[in-house]
């Protein structure tokens, strides 16, 4: 099994740490202690997510797994294209420098590799028929 971990935005971080202090500045004086308490139970979790979001390729499958919150197996046999998107979608990625996974049809998810070429490249050797679509046209040859 290949495990290829999930890109952290830093600007994706910093837009939840503005929201989580900007919601706590209040909460400081006088103390409320459960609502502040709230406040640090929801930075917890959303780190134990960025730290824990990772793909796997075992045999023939895609695992995707967000902490215990996803945890999807998709067979790359159904999968039929892969293309880079920036979409701000909720999705088991911690980066908005995502791929879009299309399979079984009809069925979508996105997800973030820290190294999108690896990963494309791995997947594309397990069954070569994905079609591939880059932003730019400079990407596009990379194993196509």
């Amino acid at each position: 099994m290949k495990k290829y971990p999930s890109k952290i935005s830093y600007g994706l971080v910093l837009i939840i740490l503005a929201i989580i202090i900007g919601s706590t500045i209040s909460m400081v004086s006088p103390p409320k202690w459960p609502a502040l308490l709230i406040n640090l139970m929801v930075l917890v979790f959303i780190s134990y997510l960025l730290l824990n979001t990772y793909y796997a390729i075992s045999g023939n499958f895609l695992v995707v797994k967000s902490g215990f919150v996803v945890n999807k197996k998709i067979d790359i046999d159904t999968i039929t294209i892969v293309s880079e998107t920036n979409s701000i979608i909720s999705a088991p990625a911690a980066s908005f420098d995502r791929l879009e996974i299309i399979y079984n049809q009809h069925n979508s998810i996105l997800i973030s590799p820290r190294d999108k070429t690896e990963f494309i490249e791995h997947i594309k050797r397990i069954n070569p028929q994905i079609e591939i679509l880059y932003k730019s046209k400079k990407d596009a040859g990379i194993n196509r």
